[in-house]
């Protein structure tokens, strides 16, 4: 077996600098205290773009390579533009990549070569809630639903076991499910 930690050739992760991080933590954990952040303005309608450049984490300010730009709005159902995504299948993605990435990672750590990773979510809504016909209908997702399919060197047991690791640390997977505190105020 080759060694697949010291570089990210396998499936492109570099497992030895990830597990280099986990171990820093252990010795200055308030390293790991991280503020990921993002910055949106309304364009017209219900269109808005956001804008993300940097974040907080280890200790300090880190800037990404580029700045990264998103644009939402709402369908033509909704009599909006349709000029992007709406939102919620903007959250639907990040719940998709954060899952796809930890199946890379978990593959990488137990040298399983990948071939190819397709992830499909479908988040179920009534807009009932949201539009404020009925106040006893949830305004979010009442049942999301993500569904693999990963070709790999790999049994399916051992490829059921890389999805269920990566459901275990996905953070998204983990907002999603479980309740956050959220403070919105007008400055």
């Amino acid at each position: 077996m080759s060694d697949t930690s010291t570089s990210p050739g396998l499936n492109g992760v570099n497992v030895e600098h990830l597990l280099g991080a986990r171990s820093a933590l252990g010795e200055t954990p308030e390293a790991g205290q991280f503020k990921w952040r993002v910055t949106n303005q309304w364009l017209h309608g219900t269109h808005s773009a956001s804008s993300v450049e940097g974040y907080f984490g280890l200790g300090g300010e880190h800037d990404h390579t580029s700045t990264f730009k998103f644009e939402s709005d709402h369908p033509l159902v909704f009599a909006a533009e349709d000029n992007a995504a709406t939102p919620v299948e903007i959250v639907l993605v990040g719940l998709a990549s954060c899952l796809t990435a930890g199946v890379a990672a978990v593959a990488q750590v137990r040298e399983i070569q990948l071939r190819s990773v397709k992830a499909t979510v479908e988040g179920d809504m009534d807009i009932a809630g949201i539009l404020g016909a009925d106040p006893d209908v949830r305004n979010g997702f009442s049942n999301v639903r993500v569904a693999y399919d990963i070709d790999a060197d790999a049994t399916d047991d051992e490829i059921k076991a890389l999805v269920a690791q990566s459901q275990k640390r996905s953070a998204v997977f983990d907002i999603l499910t479980n309740p956050t505190n959220v403070t919105v105020e007008v400055n």
